[in-house]
C-alpha cells in the first residue's frame, strides 16, 4: 500500500524514546515499556521508537525488533501514536527498511532522515522521498537535521517535500530560524505538519505555527512540555512563554554533550532506568555536565507544581 493512500494529523509532543540498557549491557524491555507508558500518561501525543535518541545504529537487528515489539504493545494498549525511525543514506535500503515495518501494523508513521554523508542535491533529496512515498506502508515524517546530514535544504526543497502526498510532516531540527523556515511555517500545505526537532528552538518554531515537536528533552518534565505546546497551539502566547521559560535552558543542559548521553545519565540518577550506559562510539558524559543538568532539572521542577 502506498503511503499516499493514508492520511494522518500530527500535533503535540512526541517523545523520541531512549533505548535503556540493563547493568549487563542488554536492552531493557521493561524499562522501555515503563518510559513509554509514562510519556503517554503525562500527555504526550505519541512516542518515537528508534529515532536518533534510541541509538538505532548501536543496536543489533534482534534488539531493534525487540524495541519495536515493546512500543507496538504500548500502542495497542494506549492508542497513542507510534512513529518509528527508518531509512538512511540509500534509497533502496531505506525502502526496504520501510517495507519491513509492515510486520508491525501498530506503526502509524516513519521518521525518515534526509540522506546523510552522500550529500545529494536538493532535487535528489526530494526524489528520494518521492520514491519512498510510493513504497512505504505508512506516511513519512521527513527528518531535516542539517548539522547531522550535511545537507541543508532551502525553501523550494522544503516545500517540495511538503507537497508530496505521502509526507505527513517534517521534523525541523535546526539550531536557528531562517527565512526559509519562516516562509514554510507561514503557509504550510494542507495536511502537512512542521514539528520542532531542536529542543532549544521549540518555542520559537511553535510561535511561528509549528504543530508540535519531537523532543527528547520531554523525557523530563513531560507535562510542562505538553502544556507549553498546547498553549502555543491555543494562541495563549503569555502562558506559553511562562511555561517555556525554564524548558529551553533545561534542553540546553540535556544536550550539552552528544544525545542521548546526558538524558540517560539524568534518567539513571533520578531512578528511572537501571543503567546510564550508551554504546560506542558514544561515551558517558562528564560528571560535571550531568550535575549541571540535574541542577537545571531541579530548578525546572520547582516551577512545575503550578502547571
Amino acid at each position: 500500500m502506498a503511503a499516499d493512500a493514508v492520511a494522518m494529523e500530527l500535533s503535540g509532543v512526541y517523545v523520541p524514546l531512549i533505548t535503556p540498557f540493563t547493568p549487563g549491557g542488554e536492552v531493557d524491555p521493561a524499562a522501555l515499556d515503563r518510559l513509554a507508558r509514562e510519556a503517554v500518561a503525562a500527555g504526550a501525543a505519541g512516542i518515537v521508537a528508534l529515532g536518533t535518541t534510541g541509538e538505532p545504529e548501536g543496536l543489533e537487528d534482534a534488539e531493534r525488533r525487540a524495541v519495536l515489539d515493546v512500543c507496538a504493545a504500548v500502542r495497542r494498549d494506549t492508542g497513542t501514536t507510534l512513529v518509528v525511525g527508518a531509512g538512511g543514506s540509500g534509497t533502496r535500503r531505506s525502502a526496504a527498511a520501510l517495507a519491513a515495518l509492515a510486520a508491525w501494523p501498530e506503526v502509524d508513521a516513519a521518521l525518515v532522515p534526509v540522506p546523510a554523508f552522500v550529500r545529494p542535491t536538493e532535487a535528489g533529496v526530494v526524489r528520494h522521498f518521492e520514491d519512498l512515498c510510493l513504497r512505504s506502508p505508512v506516511p513519512l515524517i521527513a527528518y531535516h537535521v542539517p548539522h547531522r546530514t550535511a545537507r541543508p535544504l532551502g525553501g523550494p526543497a522544503l516545500r517540495g517535500l511538503a507537497a508530496l502526498p505521502g509526507v505527513a510532516g517534517m521534523k525541523h531540527a535546526v539550531p536557528a530560524l531562517d527565512a526559509d523556515a519562516v516562509t514554510l511555517l507561514a503557509d504550510p500545505p494542507p495536511g502537512f505538519a512542521v514539528l520542532a526537532g531542536d529542543d532549544v528552538m521549540a518555542a520559537p518554531l511553535l510561535a511561528l505555527g509549528a504543530a508540535g515537536g519531537i523532543l527528547a528533552s520531554a523525557h523530563l518534565c513531560t507535562p510542562r512540555w505538553v502544556a507549553m505546546v498546547d498553549a502555543w497551539r491555543a494562541g495563549d502566547a503569555a502562558r506559553a512563554r511562562e511555561l517555556g521559560a525554564p524548558l529551553a535552558p533545561l534542553a540546553a543542559a540535556l544536550f550539552a554533550e552528544p544525545n542521548p548521553t546526558v538524558i540517560k545519565a539524568v534518567l539513571h540518577a533520578t531512578g528511572r532506568i537501571a543503567s546510564p550506559d550508551v554504546r560506542l562510539p558514544l561515551l558517558p558524559p562528564d560528571p560535571a555536565t550531568v550535575a549541571a543538568a540535574l541542577n537545571r532539572l531541579a530548578a525546572t521542577e520547582l516551577t512545575c507544581g503550578s502547571d
